[in-house]
């Protein structure tokens, strides 16, 4: 139970990484890469200004802005220069790599001995069931301080949920959701498409940032490394909700991005739980999501030959 309770954290703070994705990819189709260098940037942002006394919370704001200013470098390349958007994102999650070194001084910040958020729910849980309590979920004995964790991710990617859904349901978010689908016909009305495509992929990797931040405060410090492969890992979790939630409209793929995110990290950790190498980690999810990505076109030509024999029997 307490695998499956620190899985569903992780994933839960994962989900900001899912929505990430989800407005650079799904909104405006655009192949950011940047989300290796940005989930890297928020983490060493967060983690330097923690280190040097800055409040939990503000070190948090403040990867979110960073990782804004790294989305917004990769949409200025993108449309400013005509850059393709993956090399664009490329650019910058290659410039991010010393940027993060000289942010964090070397290539790893453990912060196991300073002040963050997570250390704030430990000592709230034990002023409210005392140190080392444990509480039974159903059948189970479980850390109060990890169902305290727990439902702090959750409330904390539910009111961005909220917030993000709220933004796509205004005036701008809808502009946004109008480019990524039709940019030609919003430059008709008169709409300036490059800067909706900046300030998206601004607001995306801010999301990818904030989960750098939140997941390096979990875990106990922040590496140079611990972007590689995000992108692959937000991607599947989008993908994965697509599947489960098969509705179209905002709010049910916002969800679905979470839950995705949640449900993939479970897959995980069952996986390496059976004993799966830890080597094989990338290349199983690299595999998965391919596997992802063709299935739904797999299903569609199978449920028409399906048809077809159907209707040459009856005939």
């Amino acid at each position: 139970m307490s695998l499956l309770i620190g899985s569903t954290t992780i994933g839960l703070i994962l989900a900001f990484l899912a929505l990430g994705i989800f407005i650079s990819f799904r909104i405006f189709e655009f192949p950011d890469i940047t989300a290796e260098g940005s989930f890297t940037f928020g983490a060493a942002t967060a983690s330097a200004l923690i280190v040097a006394g800055v409040n939990p919370v503000i070190a948090i704001m403040a990867a979110f802005i960073a990782g804004m200013i790294a989305g917004a470098a990769t949409g200025i390349i993108h449309t400013r220069f005509n850059i393709n958007p993956l090399l664009s994102g490329i650019l910058v999650m290659t410039a991010l790599y010393s940027v993060n070194l000289h942010i964090m001084g070397k290539s790893n910040i453990p912060l196991l001995n300073e002040s963050t958020v997570f250390t704030w729910i430990e000592r709230f849980s034990e002023s409210v069931s005392g140190a080392d309590s444990k509480t039974m979920v159903i059948g189970w004995e479980v850390a109060t301080k990890d169902l305290w964790t727990l439902l702090f991710c959750f409330l904390a990617i539910l009111i961005f949920c909220l917030a993000l859904w709220w933004f796509f349901r205004t005036n701008l978010g809808t502009a946004m959701r109008a480019t990524g689908d039709n940019a030609q016909m919003i430059r008709a009305l008169g709409v300036n498409t490059k800067l909706l495509i900046i300030a998206g992929v601004a607001l995306s990797n801010g999301f990818i940032a904030l989960a750098g931040a939140m997941l390096a405060q979990y875990q106990g410090f922040a590496d140079v490394q611990m972007g590689l492969g995000m992108m692959v890992w937000g991607l599947a979790s989008v993908i994965i909700g697509e599947a489960i939630i098969n509705d179209n409209s905002v709010g049910y793929i916002i969800t679905g991005a979470v839950l995705g995110s949640v449900l993939f990290r479970l897959l995980v950790a069952i996986a390496l739980r059976w004993g799966l190498n830890p080597n094989d980690l990338k290349i199983i999810t690299a595999l998965f999501v391919f596997i992802a990505l063709i299935l739904p076109g797999l299903m569609k030509k199978y449920k028409k030959l399906t048809f077809k024999r159907k209707q040459n029997a009856v005939n």
